[in-house]
């Protein structure tokens, strides 16, 4: 598969989104003070980086194949570390982090459902909105951590 010139931006700029997201999800690990939180946000910097390597694929003229995942946000139910009655400054720090990062997930579900529609190949355009509902189900995931945590 060869990419046009406007094709290969759309990816390129795709790619700087989901390295932002890397290094967020790297950066925020650190910095949360609860286990879960901390949890959550590994395990969304692994499945950002495969969205990276995905990118990277196409790059060099290969679709990879998609798996369609659309349930990791529906099935996620995490434990509760916080209740609705702490007020603490390591629940302050979780929750911004956690609410920094639905809106991160959302402006780059955007991005993907944006580029989709410059792309005229089949499996390339199926591999980004598969990318968009995952991105859609890391920002559900968070809202679950928030909501059963008291921060919602």
């Amino acid at each position: 598969m060869i990419l046009t010139e406007k094709e290969t931006t759309a990816i390129k700029d795709l790619q700087t989104q989901e390295q932002s997201c890397i290094e967020k999800y790297n950066r925020y690990g650190k910095e949360a003070k609860d286990t879960v939180l901390k949890d959550l946000f590994q395990n969304l910097e692994k499945e950002e980086k495969q969205h990276y390597e995905s990118l990277g694929k196409v790059l060099s003229g290969n679709v990879p194949t998609c798996n369609c995942n659309d349930r990791d946000g529906k099935n996620y139910s995490p434990q509760a570390t916080y209740n609705s009655m702490t007020d603490n400054e390591d629940k302050k720090n979780d929750c911004f982090l956690a609410t920094d990062c639905i809106g991160t997930e959302k402006m780059v579900s955007s991005e993907y459902n944006s580029n989709v529609f410059k792309f005229s190949e089949p499996s390339l355009r199926k591999l980004l909105a598969d990318i968009q509902i995952e991105e859609q189900n890391h920002a559900e995931m968070l809202y679950k951590y928030k909501t059963v945590n008291g921060m919602a």
